[in-house]
């Protein structure tokens, strides 16, 4: 009929709408805009412009179809709240104006569906209008009152496409908020829809049941008590789920129910439907009988839990899951409790049951939080006649119960690789929290786990949560980061799609960030508490701890990336890494040489034909040893080729090496976390171009003044410590060893030697001799570190050569302090 309005105004107005409730000032003017293009009264003769308003609203819905109407309901709620207490309401005028029109518009269409050529276009301008109807019915029902009659024969619809499910289905819930409201609607009006509705649940699939079973709860407990026409209509369904029961226990293998699948299907389902929304105990409905119904049909749900067929299983979940709204109480028998937590515990379980589980405990709160809603405004009125101290709510003692039963089962599933269920199973936990339900201190760690999952609607989720426990609960983020980034990397190990690459704790996009980045921009405020935070993290490289390898990469790679801001924040895990190099290098070299003493004393004694051979041999071997333990500076000066001197020293170690190799990958282990901390702080170094005299200078007890200025983080910096990567890659913990990987690691264990042995030089030493040290000590890193780029992952010459220098004094201060 019209045409439609310029795409490019409908795009800018979905963008804007969006920022609904973001900070006040956006929010503000927001709600400005809103108010001068759609909510201000049009002059009755302008047609045209009423007609461009209508075009342009429902335009907007119809681009909002797949990502939700909240944004709509706000700016009502907060336009309407606005003038609440105003003599002149020019909001509430345009509303009217808005709902009116819109109806005439529906009629417009309605007429025109018959036309061929633009059919599909008005049958989607047609939903577009009754969903913004609806919308305008949600926030104020009382302006659609006067057109429920007009709306009422549309749900007569004849269902071919999508678009005429959705026409019955919004029409249903306009006259579930409508109808209550109508003062004496005609007999034959109520009946009309009654009877409507009921076709449409016999007919029709499970939106339009729903949907539908809603409507009629809302028509016959608040208007018509027909209280007959719906027990006929349970008795229906019920009778036909025992009979289908009696017949699958009798013969378990009979092919009853597969012929007769689509019928018990419709049956579970609608069963659960109306017990959602009608209270079959009371007297209106059963009369004198003293059966409980609600274990009736909790058994016969239950029943069908346990069959083969996962579709029934599922449909049988979904009626459970509708009864339980009506009767919370059953979600304490103990059948119940049993079912639900092995679904959600049972890793093999059916990723469909889960979701579908997690899906019944957020729609029981969500219908928990609009009654308490509900509830709060019939308060606020009685509150204001009468002079009531406080009002009992029995209610949220039992959801915050029901909760306690399944909390640890819903966490528990953040450690899930399908996407949808942690989706559930954060929109189940962002629930219970919003209504303190439970004690928030025991999410935090999950929450900082969901932190870093890879979808960002899912990451500002939990983020968001974590900042409202933080406003209410100082101290409690700080409590359990260090956990939350353990149970991070558990989170990243059950999303990881490739087994045999290491999981890194970094965004692999352009921003390189850490994954943890959120977690530590809400600790690094507070200086306390961001130095715990950081020697808990560094704490966990210490070779006692016996952290993970891939864990410890997790870690090194959050500490590489974390948004640092100031210059105190990475000289202060400088500082402790080299206070963790100096006595976890000097415990790792200690075991090593230990392992093969013993090793050597435990041989067999030699025959005393054996006897001088033997003794010619281990002489060598010992002087081969003792050679190879001399630090390099004091050796014979056999050959003057470095390399030859480093072939030497691999030999003589290499004839040491006990026969049981378990030493040895201890010490690959093992040494992962040191070499870890080499490169990350030569990262940090690099990335943040401190001068060596700088790091050396440093301590952690000067005022924080004097490192508060701003880092200058450099460019193309990447932490890639290749190392540990390969130890991982090539799982060196779990493969056989050969001559080839005993002689690296036997390098790498000589490297790590001299590495020790030039940490904390002696402070007598000759000038000279200080210089030499410092280049033995940058090759040491070097070769650890797999030589490479300067930039990203060896020792820069010039910065290292003055790092020698001023450690002269440095490190012994350390140990010393």
């Amino acid at each position: 009929i019209e045409q439609p309005t310029f795409p490019k105004i409908t795009e800018m107005c979905v963008k804007m709408i969006r920022r609904v409730n973001d900070e006040e000032g956006i929010k503000k003017l927001v709600n400005e805009t809103f108010q001068k293009l759609w909510f201000t009264p049009t002059p009755h003769h302008d047609k045209e412009a009423m007609t461009r308003k209508i075009l342009n609203i429902t335009d907007v819905v119809a681009a909002c179809r797949d990502t939700g109407y909240d944004w709509f309901e706000q700016l009502l709620q907060n336009l309407l709240k606005s003038e609440e207490d105003a003599s002149y309401k020019p909001v509430k005028k345009a509303c009217t104006q808005l709902v009116d029109n819109l109806v005439e518009h529906i009629l417009k269409y309605e007429e025109s569906l018959s036309d061929s050529d633009n059919k599909g276009v008005n049958s989607g301008r047609l939903v577009a209008c009754i969903t913004t109807l609806f919308l305008f019915s949600k926030i104020r029902p009382q302006l659609m009152v006067k057109h429920a009659m007009t709306m009422q024969p549309y749900l007569t619809t004849k269902c071919s496409t999508q678009n005429d499910f959705m026409v019955i289905c919004n029409v249903a819930k306009i006259l579930e908020l409508v109808v209550p409201l109508m003062e004496h609607p005609s007999e034959t009006f109520l009946a009309t829809i009654e009877e409507d509705l009921m076709k449409l649940i016999i007919k029709y699939g499970m939106t339009v049941v729903q949907h539908c079973v809603s409507c009629l709860g809302a028509v016959v407990n608040k208007v018509t008590q027909n209280y007959k026409f719906v027990w006929a209509c349970f008795n229906r369904y019920y009778g036909a789920l025992s009979k289908l029961k009696n017949q699958h226990q009798e013969d378990p293998n009979s092919t009853i129910l597969t012929a007769n699948k689509p019928a018990l299907l419709r049956s579970l389902f609608t069963v659960g439907a109306l017990c959602r929304h009608f209270d079959f105990d009371q007297e209106d409905f059963k009369g004198n009988s003293k059966v409980n119904i609600k274990d009736k049909v909790l058994e016969l749900l239950m029943y069908f839990t346990k069959h083969s067929d996962e579709e029934v299983q599922t449909k049988a979940i979904i009626g459970l899951g509708f009864a339980f709204i009506q009767h919370p109480s059953l979600m304490f028998e103990q059948e119940v409790k049993t079912l639900y937590n092995s679904i959600l515990s049972d890793k093999n379980c059916s990723v469909n049951l889960k979701i579908q589980v997690l899906k019944n405990l957020q729609t029981y709160l969500q219908e928990e939080d609009t009654r308490m809603q509900q509830a709060d405004r019939d308060w606020k009125k009685v509150a204001k006649q009468e002079d009531l101290k406080e009002m009992g709510d029995i209610s949220s003692g039992m959801s915050s119960s029901i909760m306690q039963l399944y909390l640890k089962q819903v966490l528990e599933a953040f450690f899930h690789n399908q996407s949808s269920v942690r989706h559930f199973a954060l929109n189940v936990i962002a629930l219970t929290l919003n209504q303190g339900l439970i004690h928030p201190v025991q999410c935090v760690p999950y929450l900082i786990a969901m932190g870093t999952d890879p979808e960002p609607s899912m990451r500002n989720k939990a983020d968001q949560q974590l900042v409202e426990i933080d406003k209410k609960y100082a101290g409690f983020i700080h409590m359990k980061a260090v956990a939350g980034m353990k149970m991070s990397y558990q989170v990243q190990q059950a999303i990881n799609t490739c087994p045999k690459e290491p999981v890194r704790g970094f965004r692999h996009d352009e921003s390189s960030s850490a994954l943890c980045s959120h977690l530590y921009s809400m600790i690094r405020g507070n200086r306390q508490h961001r130095r715990a935070f950081l020697i808990s993290l560094l704490n966990l490289f210490d070779d006692t701890a016996k952290t993970e390898v891939n864990m410890l990469l997790y870690i090194a790679d959050n500490l590489a990336c974390f948004p640092y801001q100031t210059q105190e924040e990475p000289l202060f895990i400088m500082h402790h890494i080299d206070i963790t190099l100096s006595v976890s290098g000097s415990n790792l070299l200690q075991s090593f040489k230990e392992s093969m003493v013993k090793d050597k004393k435990k041989e067999r004694k030699p025959s005393s034909d054996e006897e001088t051979e033997s003794d010619g041999n281990s002489g060598t071997e010992s002087e081969s040893e003792e050679e190879a333990s001399k630090p390099r500076r004091l050796r014979k000066r056999v050959n003057s080729d470095s390399d030859s001197d480093e072939e030497n020293d691999i030999n003589a170690v290499m004839k040491c090496l006990p026969e049981n190799s378990a030493p040895l990958i201890e010490f690959a282990n093992v040494s992962q976390g040191i070499l870890l901390l080499l490169m990350l702080k030569q990262h940090l170094k690099n990335l943040c171009g401190f001068s060596d005299s700088k790091i050396q200078k440093y301590s952690p007890s000067e005022s924080a003044k004097v490192y508060d200025k701003a880092i200058n983080r450099k460019i193309g910096v990447h932490f890639h410590p290749k190392q540990t990567l390969d130890f991982l890659r090539s799982d060196m913990a779990n493969s056989k060893i050969t001559e080839e990987v005993k002689r690296s690691i036997v390098k790498q264990y000589l490297d790590f030697k001299l590495l020790m042995e030039h940490l904390d030089p002696d402070e007598e030493e000759e000038d000279g001799e200080v210089s030499a040290s410092t280049n033995a000590r940058n090759k040491a890193i070097t070769s650890l570190l797999g030589g490479g780029s300067p930039k990203n992952n060896a020792a820069e010459t010039e910065d290292d050569e003055s790092d020698g220098e001023d450690r002269g004094g440095g490190t012994s201060g350390v140990r010393r302090r």
